[in-house]
């Protein structure tokens, strides 16, 4: 990591001092390339994480899989999704393993137990373990198995980077950020499957562009206005109760899509119109350069850069305010500080 590439983004203050900064940088794009606005550097290399999983998705859509197996906009959406391992989720990812002829077995992306808080405890009270299903990337795998499966291709290892699944994922994905394949850094995830790394205005645009695709080919056009319409439609299948994704798409009724990563990242796609008639698609993207564990300086940095853009109206800031500019409280709930943004957009 070049420390240099950040720049203090969010500020923690107790009383009258400032306690903790969180460095970050930023990148805003339009479908053609061209760098709206930016903060930090724009050119900072950094894996997506979870954030690519829309971009993920694309080859399978692209490739007429959702009308091949009667996928609702409901099942598509939580193949873009880091979900929370509710009741709900499981049942929708197991919908589709049932129309594509997979299982959990079949799954190679690990277990931990249910990001949403209530269903964890529910395991524990009815004694079950959590299975693949809960795992927040079930729906990505899935999907992944769905395109091997609408190939004819082998299920057994479509997470090797040089299954035939991965290696058009990452061609659509370089073709989208206006890379080459040779370029990206490859890593592995979490879930064990193949990640990337572009630079923050690469990831921008392949976000503007899956947000107003109007220049792409015909049928990958197609595909992202069915994977935006599926994210912006179901907000609740992408993250779930309580969290940023799920808020932030439910509060802009289909003006963003968005999606987080691990280690402090996040995107979030603009669509055509969002900010008044004829206003452009963008691509935003944000890395927060300590991993932000909590996600408090990412959730903020993404609503203050949406402020300065002018995507979101007063009402909608309003009904954000949990992740805009609030107080710190201690233990006994008494206020002794606030989180803050300290940076302004170059544009």
């Amino acid at each position: 990591m070049n420390y240099a590439n950040y720049a203090a983004m969010i500020e923690v203050t107790r009383g009258p001092i400032v306690e903790s900064v969180h460095f970050g940088a930023a990148a805003v794009v339009d479908v053609s390339g061209r760098l709206v606005a930016s903060f930090g550097d724009p050119a900072t290399v950094t894996y997506l994480r979870s954030s690519a999983k829309p971009i993920q998705l694309l080859p399978f859509m692209e490739l007429g899989g959702a009308e091949v197996f009667g996928l609702s906009d409901r099942q598509v959406a939580v193949m873009c999704a880091s979900h929370s391992g509710t009741d709900d989720h499981v049942a929708v990812i197991r919908s589709i393993q049932q129309k594509i002829g997979v299982t959990e077995q079949n799954l190679m992306c690990g277990v931990h137990a249910p990001g949403d808080e209530k269903t964890a405890i529910a395991l524990i009270r009815r004694g079950e373990e959590p299975t693949p299903l809960r795992h927040n990337c079930s729906g990505k795998h899935t999907g992944m198995l769905a395109q091997a499966v609408l190939r004819h291709l082998s299920v057994e290892d479509y997470i090797n980077p040089a299954h035939p699944v991965q290696t058009l994922i990452l061609q659509t994905f370089a073709e989208m950020c206006g890379v080459s394949v040779e370029e990206m850094p490859l890593g592995m995830d979490g879930c064990s499957a193949p990640v990337f790394a572009v630079s923050l205005r690469s990831a921008a645009l392949g976000y503007a562009r899956l947000c107003g695709p109007d220049q792409l080919a015909a049928n990958r056009a197609a595909a992202c206005r069915r994977i935006t319409r599926a994210m912006t439609t179901n907000p609740d299948m992408i993250a779930g109760p309580g969290r940023f994704d799920t808020n932030l798409m439910t509060v802009c009724g289909g003006k963003v899509v968005t999606k987080g990563g691990a280690e402090g990242y996040q995107a979030i796609g603009v669509m055509p119109g969002a900010m008044g008639p004829g206003s452009p698609a963008l691509g935003i993207t944000i890395k927060i350069s300590d991993g932000d564990e909590t996600s408090r300086a990412r959730t903020l940095a993404s609503i203050e850069i949406l402020r300065q853009l002018g995507v979101l109206s007063a009402g909608e800031l309003q009904a954000l305010a949990e992740y805009d500019v609030r107080p710190v409280h201690n233990w006994r709930n008494l206020e002794v500080g606030e989180i803050r943004p300290c940076f302004k957009l170059e544009m």
